[in-house]
């Protein structure tokens, strides 16, 4: 690792040193500094920010053709994600640990799902037509933004105003599945239709709707209406349908703002089993074959408060109320296929959530440029329930409610334009867990060459989840069960970013980073074995994780070219407590690059994405000549993500039409031996991470008024 730090090192400075030209003598860069909010006491631009934030700006979203999270991230350096053709949900994973340890906000707050309230979120529910901006932020981030924030936050910030009295925006948008499409039956088909209208300079309405058909991958399966009994019935990647629909009112005034929210989702994911019961009547030699399918469907409803500004141009604040409900609902049927008939149908809801959610801070006390504090709290009520159906939970619905009650507060230090200093810390009170704490501080400093050097310490909790703690599967054949008395994990972090934005000439501009970085996990929550015979599991605090990663990225200008070059190490190290262990750091880099080419007497602009996950190694249980377990290092293969679009603007601007190809390379399935298959199943052979190659067609028309 410290031979690979080396040559990082050697290449940041190499190009610095190349032509070290004052950027202020020969290229403005006001128009390419960002307006973040992610953990700041004001909006600000990202080099006042005492935080490293990485922004996926609107025309990156537009570009891709992003409908939601899952399209957009899978291109960004130190973030995986991970999908589940089964269940049609990805997830996110971030330095290597899985979505339970990252926290997804949407407008500074959480945003509940199906399995949690801000982490372990399906990307693919999170719908961008309405996002101004996506701001990442690495490592813990326990003092700003609570338990779950261990790997880092993932900020979606979406738009409130307009320059235009109306706007009128519907689009369509058409994709294949690898190789597959049809008008209805194949395919991904994508309708929405925005409206938003300025009514004066202080108010501000939007509202949309979007349905996003998402066909199923068919692969080597033949579908709904197969009816033989090979195991081809069915799809390989589940198909779904969902409905999004927003609406917002703004009001902003010289010292205030306030804006409500509304945010419906609902989304239907068909499972169709490969079992066909042929049903033989000897005595007529005819079939008539049946199959037992299922529809699971997920509801969430989403109100959002929130106002922000200054009393008489002195004290700031900004403040959140909300209120979220996620039901999950599952139909069983019997399906005749021949007739196309459904029978024995029952409806039943397996799964509900309704969380109450509020978050206030104050700052700006002392009216003072050099020193200000922040006083901040945080309140979450979430009350549910779920049946065996949502996860092995025995036969008996468990309805839990867990309250969760925090207070923060921070001082910012800024004796002059070169040096800010930011120490923090937060107090959570639960009434399931004991009070857990979180710190934090934070600094930057610019160099007078304009180097921005930036190191953040903090730490932040993980609380066990619905499955860690409730689970109870036991039969003739298993016995796997949560533990009640399970504490939050323990995560800290220290991240070290050296920039610095130089001109190669008079109108080449290149902004390079490195970034250090660790992440350790401490009591982190693993299945272990409680009993050899009978075979028994149980969810215990007993393991750690740590990784250490180093990176760099460039973004270039010049003239109507941009881009970005990156490169990623992490070495990853798990001490597994719960068995005989092997804690070697494990190594694993990530490559990525983006490039987008201008022509605007045309209108059009080329662009192409490629990112390169290398190898991924994880050390798993097998068992050796003599019938003893022992651990191996398993082994990922590489794989690379390379898309390409062109976006063309006609009828003077008013129409966007963008063409665009995703995964090229064509990646479906990816060999493995570095996956364990649980308590109950083997290790698989590959892992499915893609459907192939797929074609995109958006049409975009905007209709406005002044």
């Amino acid at each position: 690792m410290k031979q690979l730090t080396l040559i990082f090192l050697i290449l940041f400075f190499s190009s610095i040193t190349a032509q070290n030209i004052s950027v202020s003598d020969s290229l403005s860069i006001n128009n390419l500094d960002e307006v973040v909010v992610t953990g700041q006491y004001n909006p600000q631009s990202i080099k006042k920010s005492v935080y490293e934030v990485s922004v996926i700006s609107k025309a990156d979203i537009d570009r891709q053709a992003g409908n939601n999270l899952a399209d957009v991230l899978n291109q960004t350096l130190n973030i995986s994600i991970i999908p589940n053709a089964s269940t049609g949900k990805s997830q996110v994973r971030m330095f290597g640990l899985d979505g339970q340890y990252v926290k997804i906000l949407v407008d500074n707050i959480p945003l509940v799902n199906d399995e949690g309230f801000g982490n372990n979120t399906d990307l693919t529910q999170i719908n961008l037509d309405d996002i101004e901006q996506i701001e990442i932020v690495e490592g813990a981030m326990g003092v700003q933004y609570g338990t779950d924030a261990v790997a880092g936050v993932i900020n979606i910030i979406t738009k409130k105003s307009s320059q235009n009295t109306w706007e009128i925006t519907p689009y369509l948008q058409e994709e294949t599945i690898g190789d597959e499409y049809s008008w209805f039956d194949e395919g991904r088909h994508i309708q929405s239709i925005s409206v938003s209208h300025k009514m004066s300079d202080k108010w501000y309405a939007n509202a949309m709707i979007t349905r996003n058909d998402f066909a199923g991958l068919w692969g080597e399966r033949e579908g709904r209406n197969y009816a033989i009994n090979d195991g081809k019935r069915g799809y390989e990647w589940l198909p779904k349908i969902q409905y999004n629909g927003k609406a917002l009112l703004s009001y902003q005034g010289n010292n205030t703002r306030w804006f409500y929210k509304f945010e419906y989702f609902n989304e239907k994911v068909s499972r169709y089993d490969s079992v066909v019961r042929m049903n033989s009547n000897p005595s007529t030699g005819t079939n008539n074959p049946v199959s037992s399918d299922e529809v699971f469907t997920s509801n969430r409803f989403m109100h959002h408060l929130n106002g922000n500004g200054n009393f008489n141009g002195g004290i700031r604040y900004d403040v959140s109320f909300s209120f979220q409900q996620q039901k999950r609902n599952a139909e069983n049927y019997n399906y005749r296929i021949p007739s196309r008939e459904k029978f024995d149908i029952e409806n039943f809801e397996y799964e509900s959530r309704k969380v109450y959610y509020s978050k206030g801070m104050l700052s700006d006390f002392l009216n003072n440029q050099t020193f200000d504090f922040q006083l901040g709290y945080e309140v979450n009520a979430s009350d549910g329930y779920a049946s065996a159906v949502a996860g092995d939970f025995g036969g008996e619905n468990i309805n839990r409610y867990l309250g969760a009650y925090d207070i923060f507060a921070s001082a910012e230090y800024i004796p002059n334009n070169r040096f800010s200093l930011r120490p923090g810390a937060r107090v959570f009170f639960s009434n399931k867990f004991n009070a857990q704490t979180a710190l934090e501080i934070s600094s930057k400093y610019t160099f007078n060459n304009n180097f921005e050097l930036r190191a953040v310490v903090g730490t932040a909790p993980r609380m066990p989840n619905f499955t860690e703690l409730y689970s109870y599967f036991v039969d003739a054949n298993h016995d796997v069960r949560g533990n009640e008395n399970l504490q939050p994990e323990q995560g800290s972090s220290v991240f070290v970013h050296l920039k610095k934005p130089f001109a190669l000439g008079s109108e080449f501009l290149l902004k390079s980073k490195l970034t250090l970085g660790y992440l350790n996990v401490e009591d982190r929550i693993e299945l272990t074995i409680v009993n050899n015979s009978p075979l028994a599991f149980q969810y215990n605090n007993i393991d750690r994780y740590r990784t250490w990663n180093v990176s760099l990225a460039n973004g270039f200008f010049y003239r109507n070219i941009n881009g970005n070059l990156g490169i990623s190490y992490s070495a990853v190290s798990k001490v597994l407590d719960s068995r005989d262990y092997n804690d070697d750091y494990l190594n694993a880099v990530q490559l990525n690059a983006n490039l987008s080419y201008s022509i605007p007497n045309w209108g059009t602009t080329f662009s192409t994405y490629y990112k390169y996950n290398g190898p991924e190694y994880q050390f798993v249980q097998e068992q050796d000549e003599n019938g003893e377990d022992v651990l191996v290092r398993g082994r990922q293969a590489p794989y690379s993500w390379w898309d390409a679009s062109v976006r063309k603007l006609l009828l003077k601007n008013k129409m966007e039409l963008t063409l665009g190809v995703r995964n090229l390379l064509n990646v479906t399935r990816v060999n493995t031996t570095a996956m364990e298959g649980g308590a109950h199943s083997g290790p698989p052979s590959s892992v499915l991470l893609g459907y192939g190659r797929s074609y995109f067609i958006k049409l975009l028309y905007n209709l406005n008024f002044n």
